[in-house]
């Protein structure tokens, strides 16, 4: 599941959706399975899991570290106040414990290569618990309001596979994180399997959806379809939520540490048909002139032989010496008709006054 949330064309603005496409909720499932049971055992090796962040590192706000501030924020406001964040659609609600905890026993070995259970593990954004004691694993991504483009090599594919590997070492060492939750917040967890939140800012849901037609339609219907899947195999639930926080980038920095400056708000990040691919309209038939479709030949009219001094009108017959029977178009320009004579179109000249442009007869041997 790591190897793959790296992959890159997981990890391509304009690749994911067709990786997604062949993804399908069995094919995670079983990477699901190996993530657990290969998952780093950090009690085991005699470590904590709720660690303190680095202070120097939460002073301040610094770049890059947004995603990991608006974590360390969210978990600060619950445990702060005691309160719990509502989720949307009255499914309850969540208390978020601890923010950026590590999931690795011990330092990368690269001599293990992939033997190494630790190998390319990183930190869980959120955990908390969530309706009926559920295990909440929150993945976080943040972009401010006043971000103008989105991060490179960050998709929400790329969110939703680091999230569930997250959730398969949380579910692999459930024990030892019960015991934490409990000891910091009073907290029971349950035995159900874990719900996974993929929050992101408003703003980055919007600029993921701009890099896709239709509002990015198609990427999320495949989203929506893995959710479904995974959770329909494994229990884990998925949910995709818009984190709504007041200001930019909505917390400070007074207290040492990111503080919301208000109550968040979780919303869902999409609307309800959002993933629904409306089927392309149409194309509109083109008007088109009477006069621009061929002429019918005026049957009601007699064929006539072509000379520059007739005058023709559209649909007349014409037999011309050399080019056989055409049917008159329309008109080409001044003293000009087209002629369609079999599949060739023809300029001929008509209408001329006689003796105009043309060669004198010869003299009568018989005049005076």
């Amino acid at each position: 599941m790591v190897d793959l949330a790296a992959d890159r064309e997981v990890r391509k603005a304009a690749g994911f959706r067709a990786v997604a496409a062949e993804l399908s909720g069995e094919g995670l499932t079983e990477l699901y399975t190996q993530e657990t049971a290969n998952a780093p055992r950090r009690q085991e090796a005699g470590r904590k899991y709720f660690v303190a962040y680095n202070s120097r590192l939460a002073a301040t706000r610094k770049p890059g570290r947004d995603d990991e501030h608006a974590s360390l924020a969210l978990a600060d406001h619950c445990l702060r106040n005691g309160v719990n964040i509502e989720l949307p659609d009255d499914v309850g609600a969540v208390s978020f414990v601890h923010a950026q905890v590590p999931l690795k026993s011990a330092a990368e070995d690269k001599s293990k290569g992939d033997a190494d259970p630790n190998k390319g593990v990183g930190r869980l954004d959120l955990l908390g618990a969530g309706p009926d004691g559920r295990m909440v694993v929150g993945q976080v991504r943040y972009l401010a309001p006043s971000a103008a483009r989105g991060r490179t090599g960050d998709t929400p594919l790329r969110a939703l596979l680091e999230g569930l590997a997250a959730v398969a070492i949380a579910q692999a060492n459930v024990a030892a994180l019960r015991e934490e939750v409990m000891a910091k917040a009073g907290l029971t967890l349950s035995d159900a399997p874990p719900l996974l939140l993929l929050i992101g800012s408003p703003r980055y849901w919007e600029l993921c959806r701009k890099r896709e037609a239709q509002k990015g339609a198609a990427w999320i219907k495949e989203m929506e379809r893995l959710a479904g899947e995974i959770e329909a195999s494994t229990g884990v639930g998925v949910v995709f939520l818009a984190c709504n926080v007041e200001g930019d980038p909505g917390w400070s920095y007074a207290e040492g540490g990111p503080v919301l400056d208000a109550a968040p708000r979780l919303e869902r990040a999409w609307e309800y048909d959002a993933g629904r691919i409306r089927p392309k309209p149409r194309p509109r038939a083109k008007q088109v002139d009477p006069a621009d479709l061929p002429a019918e030949p005026d049957l009601s009219r007699p064929v006539r032989d072509y000379a520059v001094t007739e005058s023709f009108e559209r649909g007349d017959r014409i037999q011309h010496a050399t080019l056989g029977l055409g049917i008159v178009q329309g008109i080409a320009g001044q003293g000009k008709i087209n002629v369609l004579f079999g599949d060739r179109k023809s300029v001929l000249v008509h209408g001329r006054p006689a003796g105009v442009g043309m060669p004198s007869s010869p003299a009568s041997p018989f005049s005076a």
